[in-house]
């Protein structure tokens, strides 16, 4: 028999005649049809034939009595309300029921107002539950549909270049097309349907797309792309998101999966031929530089000013330069995985004021005051390469000082936060336009306006920061107010 339950369909199981009788005209009137049963055993045979909804179940009845009954009726799993029907002395007996998976109780003897709202109630719940029920089918057919051959958005689908991947949520593929297929070598006779580790050969990859599915992500920004590193040079990247319902439900997951070898050959290309000429231009500029001090040094008395002027200019020039072939030379190692030398046990506070101390200078220079502060000391040992360690606070206090106006603050606080070493790096300078904030990041990318516009710099050291801070899986985040200044704050894990 169908296990579909018949919100009109009622069993009153009771071995007192009157009662059966009066029940069954009291629902009549209420639209149900009844079907009685003066045992137990009788009453589980009509239920057996009969997608019967709610029975309304009599305690007390010779051989098989009202709780062993309720037992096989949830043995049925079917969904059934069982109501029973007790005297006042034996409330304790429906209490019991109740426990053991009864919806309700009415005691004897009742009046025909008591039967009403308590099956009403029943009936009430049964069609709500079916409803709901209904719905979950239709939400789960929407993408399940996705497959026919006979949906224009399947069709669509197919003729896609990027490969396209449709999960259910719990997890289950509904879709796929023959991008996906190829990418990742999915034999054409693999119909959807399956449990998604079947297609994809990458366990981080599937909890990413599973947890996607199931709306475990409420902020679509926070989630993260994914690449795949396959056999033979091949690199793909795969971008997931939710698939919402006109309620905002989620349904399952999109998945996106597209080949960006080329991308990433260009990319290593690139990194080289940067990492080759910055080597090459480094040793003739430092020598360069170093001679220019020394004929800015033998000139210093008998040359004009303007001629130490111009070679005092091409000395900070070359300068400049070899910085920026530093800075291009950190962020090559960086890209290609190598960010620390050797990870060491590193005492930050001893670091933060060694790197106060030499940048102090700089900020007197400016009329600044540079000040940090120690909460809890000593801070807990982080374990990575001290010069990159340096290379973070360093970048992050210098552009506090470039970005502050003369007789500004700069306040470097240093705490522990969780199992996390919290650096705040804090300026009354500048600050940063909301809309530039999603840019600073960026490789050679500065921000420059009326203030800004003199300060010189290549646009890497946010980049360097953010990249090494990334590989010691920590985290950095920045607030900023145009004219009251900006935040920098790092955290990394406490190993």
């Amino acid at each position: 028999m169908e296990n579909k339950l018949d919100t009109g369909r009622v069993l009153v199981i009771d071995d007192e005649q009157v009662l059966r009788d009066g029940a069954e005209r009291i629902l009549i009137r209420m639209n149900f049809q009844v079907f009685k049963a003066s045992r137990g055993d009788e009453g589980l045979k009509i239920l057996e034939k009969e997608p019967v909804s709610i029975v309304l179940l009599d305690m007390k009845m010779p051989g098989m009595d009202g709780m062993e009954v309720l037992k096989r009726i949830k043995e049925m799993e079917r969904g059934i309300l069982v109501i029973v029907i007790t005297g006042f002395a034996t409330v304790e007996t429906a209490i019991e029921a109740m426990k053991r998976g009864a919806y309700d109780f009415i005691p004897k003897p009742y009046e025909p107002d008591q039967l009403r709202i308590v099956v009403n109630r029943a009936r009430e719940k049964m069609q709500l539950q079916q409803e709901t029920e209904k719905l979950e089918k239709e939400r789960r057919r929407t993408l399940a549909d996705l497959h026919t051959s006979q949906s224009r958005v399947y069709t669509i689908i197919e003729s896609l270049p990027n490969g396209v991947l449709v999960t259910d949520t719990n997890g289950k593929v509904v879709l796929l097309n023959p991008a996906f297929r190829q990418h990742l070598g999915i034999a054409r006779d693999m119909e959807p349907g399956g449990e998604l580790a079947s297609y994809i050969d990458d366990e981080n990859l599937c909890k990413l797309i599973i947890d996607i599915s199931r709306g475990k992500y409420v902020d679509f920004d926070d989630i993260p792309n994914y690449e795949l590193n396959l056999a033979g040079g091949k690199f793909l990247l795969a971008r997931a998101r939710p698939v919402l319902g006109e309620k905002r439900e989620c349904l399952g997951a999109v998945t996106n999966i597209m080949d960006v070898s080329a991308m990433k050959a260009l990319d290593q290309l690139r990194s080289e031929f940067v990492a080759k000429v910055s080597h090459e231009l480094r040793s003739p500029l430092s020598t360069i530089h170093e001679q220019l001090a020394m004929v800015l040094n033998d000139m210093a008395e008998g040359a004009s000013e303007n001629e130490q002027h111009i070679i005092s200019r091409a000395k900070e020039k070359t300068k400049g330069l070899i910085s920026s072939i530093g800075d291009l030379l950190d962020l090559s190692r960086i890209e290609a995985g190598i960010v620390s030398k050797e990870s060491k046990p590193v005492q930050v506070g001893e670091l933060l004021k060694s790197i106060v101390d030499f940048l102090g200078a700089r900020a007197t220079a400016k009329k600044q005051t540079l000040e940090l502060e120690i909460s809890g000391e000593p801070l807990p040992t982080i374990y990575a390469d001290p010069m990159a360690l340096e290379s973070v606070y360093g970048n992050l206090i210098t552009n506090a000082t470039n970005y502050t106006q003369e007789g500004g603050e700069i306040k470097v606080i240093a705490d522990k936060a969780g199992a996390n070493l919290r650096v705040v790096v804090k300026d009354n300078g500048y600050g940063i336009d909301a809309k530039y904030m999603g840019k600073i990041f960026e490789k050679f990318y500065r921000v420059k306006n009326e203030k800004t516009r003199f300060i010189t710099g290549t646009g890497l050291g946010l980049p360097i920061v953010k990249g090494i801070v990334d590989s010691l899986g920590g985290y950095i985040d920045v607030e900023s107010e145009t004219g009251k200044g900006t935040s920098f704050t790092v955290l990394l894990p406490i190993k």
